[in-house]
């Protein structure tokens, strides 16, 4: 118990918060940058996951800045012939000519003159894509979880700090400007002590049902798409519905608490979590599928902030959906991310300064794709950079490693590893 208690004040002070938040060898700073793209240079970007997210939101979430920031997608990579000429038709019909396409990053990555590359690719792909991109000296946007397994997070993150590229992870939520409004609000002290931060997010059917459809085993390198996972004959449920299998995804915690670990982050500056206990199952979606993510489960962690943090997901009943963080002299309520709001709800220490229910003010800031872009040509670190994602993939491998095995989970700052109690 001393020795729990020491520790909590050693991270209270600044050198304890820094050794907390330590990740592995420095930033470079944006004059060191490896590789700058001039003010002039067209950017030649290459896309690895080319499914929904790479097509619908990547591709398409950076082509309307295609005038303001200079860039054109040359190259295109995945494990599935149907969604590389999906992607493919978009770039020829945006700039008139074929991007090169690939079935293997590996050979993506071997493109002349590519300067970035924007990683798109499954869950359990994301940090073997990631360590490769910052060894072949790529700039990246890689989507959020960033990591499943602490190992290979930390290859990666090191592989990152390395090469010194430009890397944004895609917690998106933290280039709101309704959520940087959040993070000015919240620094004014309004809000007092924080005491506990939760979500539910919840829905009356598991989001990967959505994704399930008819592929062709012909049409696909299984191979490329296991990676690292154990060969098993061709399914086509586990190729598109990969969402739904534990093995791929670990469920909603890392899919969609991600984005609320790395917002409270953002908002209170709070950096990594001290320990974590997990419990769910999939209780309510038993079907054909067999499928094996939970679709109930909730996670508390706790901070040396001395505050605790809950999230919540039940994909079998939507209601209760809510986002708060609880202060001492007043509440934020960010179940609407695009219109949070403010109250001295049940703060006991309430002073008079909050009346009434208020909107609380946007600060304008670029979109998080805009962000990426305008950092490759200036150097400078982006909104979400390597240290966010690292930050939030220890909360949710911590959690999941909880759920694994029944047991309280405990950050390793100095050795950058998670152990149980």
């Amino acid at each position: 118990m001393e020795t729990s208690l020491t520790r909590r004040d050693f991270l209270k002070t600044a050198g304890g918060v820094a050794a907390a938040a330590y990740i592995g060898p420095s930033l470079l700073t944006a004059a060191e940058r490896k590789r700058s793209i001039g003010a002039n240079d067209r950017i030649r970007i290459g896309i690895i996951g080319c499914g929904s997210r790479g097509r619908d939101a990547h591709m398409t979430g950076i082509y309307k800045h295609v005038q303001s920031t200079n860039f054109e997608i040359v190259a295109l990579a995945d494990p599935w012939r149907i969604a590389r000429e999906q992607a493919n038709a978009m770039v020829k019909e945006w700039f008139g000519r074929d991007a090169q396409q690939f079935v293997s990053y590996r050979d993506l990555l071997q493109v002349k003159d590519l300067d970035a590359v924007m990683i798109a690719s499954c869950d359990h792909q994301h940090t073997t894509h990631l360590e490769a991109a910052a060894r072949a000296g790529k700039h990246i946007y890689v989507e959020k979880p960033m990591a499943a397994e602490m190992d290979k997070l930390v290859h990666a993150v090191d592989a990152v700090k390395r090469a010194g590229v430009v890397v944004q992870v895609g917690t998106q939520l933290r280039s709101l400007p309704s959520i940087v409004g959040c993070q000015e609000l919240y620094r004014t002290g309004i809000f007092g002590k924080l005491s506990r931060i939760e979500e539910c997010r919840n829905s009356e059917k598991p989001y990967w049902y959505q994704y399930c459809k008819d592929v062709k085993k012909e049409d696909v390198d299984w191979k490329e798409f296991l990676m690292n996972r154990p060969m098993r004959p061709f399914c086509a449920d586990v190729y598109s519905g990969w969402y739904g299998y534990y093995e791929f995804s670990r469920g909603p915690i890392p899919q969609l608490g991600s984005h609320f670990i790395d917002m409270l982050h953002f908002i209170t500056g709070a950096k990594l979590p001290e320990s974590c206990v997990c419990l769910g199952g999939t209780y309510t979606w038993k079907d054909e599928h067999n499928f094996t993510a939970p679709d109930c489960i909730q996670a508390i962690w706790t901070y040396p902030e001395d505050f605790i943090v809950s999230i919540s997901n039940n994909l079998g009943n939507g209601y209760g959906n809510i986002r708060k963080f609880y202060g001492d002299k007043g509440v934020l309520k960010v179940d609407n991310w695009n219109a949070p709001t403010y109250s001295a709800e049940g703060a006991p220490h309430r002073d008079g300064t909050i009346r009434g229910e208020k909107l609380v003010p946007t600060v304008e800031h670029p979109d998080h794709f805009l962000d990426w872009l305008q950092c490759l040509r200036t150097g400078n670190t982006p909104n979400a950079p390597i240290e966010a994602g690292y930050q939030h993939a220890v909360a949710v491998i911590m959690a999941m490693t909880s759920y694994e095995t029944g047991v309280k989970t405990i950050y390793d700052s100095k050795h950058r590893t998670i152990r149980t109690a």
